[in-house]
């Protein structure tokens, strides 16, 4: 079975992406970071492809790819370009694992941007581990995660959440649970979402650093 990657983003527009960041970084700082970080996560993603069985890549946008929003945001051109749509994060996520796993033989990985620890050999380490288990989980300290992999729709897993809250992970882990589906659960990373989380930023994503 082959996992295509799809990484969920926003557009990085000053004053709508990493407003927890805005205090430190400034509302362009703070969006000049997400666009870094979105820059990085689909070049893992796109070195992950070279393992057996993993891709393609896919970016799911907010809005979506033609909107005005993404002018001048240049992207990969191996990357697929799909729009998240309408609804909260939860059905927006549900609606992309059911067009994805809707094709014979393939899995999702859904990914965000937030984490730079999300590194190509994890990738491709969920997707190894996905190929044995029914779901895959990559948990972040602050109680989400930054993957979910998924080998057939599981809709209850994103609904009705509280999203953004520390309980976001184990909430997840216990609906897989309730739902009988045996889970790998990889390492705990670290995402980049207030203040504090900066020293967990890597050097190169830092501004100044050239992209």
């Amino acid at each position: 079975m082959s996992a295509r990657l799809v990484v969920f983003a926003k557009a990085p527009q000053a004053g709508l992406v990493k407003t927890r960041l805005i205090p430190a970084l400034g509302a362009q700082g703070a969006a000049d970071l997400a666009l870094r970080m979105l820059r990085h996560t689909l070049q893992q993603a796109l070195a992950a492809t070279q393992s057996a069985n993993v891709g393609p890549v896919e970016l799911c946008m907010s809005p979506g790819p033609d909107d005005p929003a993404w002018a001048g945001v240049e992207l990969p051109a191996a990357v697929l370009r799909t729009d998240q749509g309408e609804g909260d994060l939860g059905q927006r996520m549900a609606r992309a694992v059911e067009r994805v796993t809707a094709t014979r033989g393939q899995s999702i990985l859904l990914m965000g941007t937030d984490c730079p620890a999300l590194s190509a050999a994890r990738i491709a380490e969920a997707a190894q581990a996905l190929a044995q288990h029914d779901a895959a989980l990559v948990p972040v300290a602050d109680g989400g995660y930054v993957l979910v992999g998924l080998q057939a729709p599981c809709p209850a897993i994103f609904a009705d959440m509280a999203w953004s809250t520390p309980s976001v992970a184990a909430v997840t882990l216990q609906r897989l649970s309730a739902l009988e589906q045996r889970v790998w659960v990889g390492p705990t990373l670290h995402d980049i979402d207030e203040p504090a989380d900066l020293v967990h930023l890597p050097v190169h994503l830092h501004s100044g650093h050239g992209h």
